[in-house]
């Protein structure tokens, strides 16, 4: 064989073995879930989802591992549901009442903070529901992102604090305070049926929480994606710079010993973020978390 031929074939060896390395490398970015620091300028994230805020520089990023949800040390499900693959590549989770998926925070990395929370679901039935437009709130069905929280035990109450942004299956949209668990909820405040109700069809929900004035003060925005296509649509925004209070008595909310005022501005990090369904058979892809760059 000839140098030029064994030129020629090297090269192509070369070829495809640096193409295929690309390829893998590229696959694993979509295969696994990722939690690290980012310097990424994109308009859209991993998934192809588009970006409301760009990702702080160096800011953290996590995105749900597709292939397994549950093969990520980063994420604890309560309750341990059945998660079943479905044909599209998503996942539903049985019939479990109470759905709690939380992102926590390795020891090397900072708390979530400013950020923008994101996923894609499908309701494909309500439980212990007659009916979607049911108002009674001791049965609550529901659809929410929660940001700035830790874990919630009704041994460390104080760890509660947290910030709720949900959709409620009728497509109203809302927002309630968490000052601490289980007597330091605030009163929602909510925008009725921006929508048609979210039964059986995919929607993508987002949240947004950054501080704004100097950290004097919290901001929280909710997008909605109505008709899976990727087109976004801000449907709520509110601003917690006080004034906002707890439903509760003075001797219940007191009783609790937080140190806390009853209405309290979550300006804080926390190390879990929770994407949580009460009273939904769910399906759901692609969630991300994303520190971003907030706005002035």
């Amino acid at each position: 064989m000839s140098k030029n031929v064994k030129f020629i074939y090297l090269s192509i060896f070369y070829f495809i073995s640096i193409s295929l390395l690309l390829f893998l490398s590229n696959l694993n970015l979509h295969t696994f879930a990722l939690q690290n620091v980012s310097n990424s300028t994109n308009q859209n994230d991993i998934f192809g989802i588009k970006k409301i805020y760009p990702t702080k520089q160096g800011g953290r990023e996590w995105f749900m591992n597709m292939t397994d949800p549950k093969n990520d040390n980063n994420i604890d499900f309560t309750y341990d549901p059945h998660l079943i693959k479905q044909n599209d590549s998503s996942w539903k989770l049985d019939k479990n009442n109470k759905i709690r998926i939380n992102v926590g925070t390795p020891s090397n990395l900072p708390p979530w903070k400013n950020v923008e929370i994101t996923g894609y679901v499908k309701a494909d039935s309500f439980i212990n529901s007659t009916e979607i437009n049911s108002t009674n709130k001791n049965d609550i069905t529901d659809i929410d992102w929660v940001s700035r929280t830790s874990i919630h035990n009704e041994n460390l109450p104080c760890a509660g604090l947290s910030l709720h942004g949900g959709i409620y299956p009728d497509g109203t949209v809302a927002w309630k305070k968490e000052i601490w668990f289980t007597g330091g909820y605030t009163k929602e405040k909510s925008i009725p049926k921006i929508t048609e109700p979210i039964l059986n069809k995919w929607i993508g929900w987002k949240v947004i929480v950054h501080n704004i004035n100097n950290d004097s003060a919290v901001k929280m925005e909710s997008f909605l994606d109505s008709s899976n296509s990727n087109y976004w649509i801000k449907v709520f925004d509110i601003t917690d710079d006080g004034g906002w209070f707890a439903n509760s008595s003075d001797k219940v909310f007191y009783s609790a010993n937080c140190g806390r005022s009853k209405d309290y501005v979550v300006l804080n990090s926390g190390p879990i973020v929770t994407f949580r369904a009460d009273n939904v058979v769910l399906n759901f892809k692609d969630f991300s978390i994303r520190e971003i760059e907030t706005p002035l």
